[in-house]
């Protein structure tokens, strides 16, 4: 079955060549054309030169030009000028070029999916979104995803071929979905998924593969997002608190996201902070899913955001992290309440242990950043970046 075995299999999907017939990418697996290529992504338009990229990357001159040569035979690399030389003759630069590669992000939300086609360098290039409901069973919700996906490839068809989707887009690398935890990122395959407990055990990452023909990958909502975000440039430790239907955490622990041992971290919305409290989905009592959501569910933001801040506050003081940034459509529709809110909680924190505040921010892509990072999960590797 194609695409189903380990997650780092977008890298032996195809991209468009020179020609237009695709390009094998099982070359990129190496670790040097990674650092390579990932240097060409973020130097941008400008380009790199060889010896910048050997400089850069360690790699001896011979190295780099074989490694260049080869993304250029792909279509990967393309000539961005010549640029002045302290001596000698001007250094001919190269520059990625984008559009050889996609990838699809998916965010299978509980009643919402949202599908981005992105390019190499992240950049959103079509996009759908439709309403779901998760619990109308897995034939329904894979057919959903294969409409929505064929939907946001450059060839539109009335029907996906039999084979799957790289017949509509030989430049399409594989595609990445998030959904909410928990789930098995290793294997592909769900678990109770809070409120969905029919899913447990399904696995998801086959299924998709068989229909869809492309390699895939599966994660937590709140993990992707969290990738996308560390790609896109935010450095250090940090926590992505996802607020929508549910609410979860996706961890960044020294430019990694942390899965943990089990791939089961960032279950943060079921934290337990009042005994005999209300129930929750997952079945205990008093969670901080359980609290904020019912707050919002009162059109309480103020006490929604206390509630967030105090499970924000047990993360700042158990993993010491750089910032907190809050995303998901309910922090979307009220940035300012949950900012404030969550802010003051760790103000005071930071006085009582007399360390300066976290900071609190929410994030750029808005509801929009799982299927995003979605897509990260298939670039990840592609840039020798941890992801799928």
């Amino acid at each position: 079955m194609r695409g189903a075995g380990a997650a780092g299999a977008a890298g032996t999907a195809r991209a468009a060549g020179p020609g237009g017939g695709g390009v094998n990418l099982l070359s990129l697996r190496s670790h040097n054309a990674a650092l390579v290529l990932d240097l060409l992504r973020t130097a941008g338009g400008e380009g790199i030169s060889r010896l910048e990229l050997a400089d850069r990357t360690g790699l001896t001159p011979q190295a780099v030009s074989k490694i260049t040569a080869r993304l250029r035979e792909d279509g990967l690399a393309a000539e961005a000028g010549r640029r002045a030389s302290t001596g000698g003759k001007p250094r001919t630069v190269l520059r990625l070029v984008p559009e050889a590669g996609h990838a699809v992000g998916v965010h299978l939300d509980r009643d919402e999916l949202r599908v981005v086609r992105v390019d190499l360098r992240g950049a959103v290039r079509g996009e759908r979104r439709a309403a779901l409901d998760l619990g109308a069973g897995s034939e329904a919700v894979l057919a959903a995803v294969r409409e929505a996906v064929a939907g946001v490839l450059p060839v539109q068809r009335d029907e996906v071929p039999r084979q799957g989707l790289s017949g509509l887009d030989p430049s399409l690398l594989g595609v990445g979905v998030a959904l909410p935890g928990p789930l098995d990122h290793g294997r592909g395959v769900l678990h109770r998924v809070t409120g969905f407990p029919e899913w447990d055990g399904f696995p998801l990452r086959e299924a998709l593969a068989e229909r869809l023909g492309v390699p895939v990958v599966v994660d937590k909502d709140t993990n992707a997002a969290a990738l996308g975000l560390a790609a896109g440039g935010e450095r250090g430790s940090f926590a992505y608190l996802h607020l929508g239907t549910g609410l979860g955490a996706g961890l960044v622990i020294g430019g990694s996201v942390h899965r943990g041992a089990r791939t089961g971290a960032g279950e943060f919305g079921h934290q337990v902070i009042q005994l005999d409290g209300p129930p929750c989905t997952c079945g205990d009592r008093g969670c901080v899913e359980a609290l904020c959501l019912g707050a919002v569910a009162r059109g309480d933001l103020d006490q929604a955001a206390r509630v967030l801040g105090a499970g924000a506050a047990n993360l700042v003081g158990l993993l010491d992290i750089d910032v907190v940034l809050l995303g998901g459509r309910t922090v979307a529709a009220a940035p300012d309440a949950f900012v404030g809110g969550v802010g003051a909680v760790l103000e005071a924190r930071a006085r009582r242990t007399g360390q300066d505040a976290v900071p609190v921010r929410v994030t750029a892509g808005g509801d929009g950043a799982v299927a995003v990072g979605a897509a990260q999960l298939v670039l990840g590797p592609v840039f020798g970046r941890g992801g799928g």
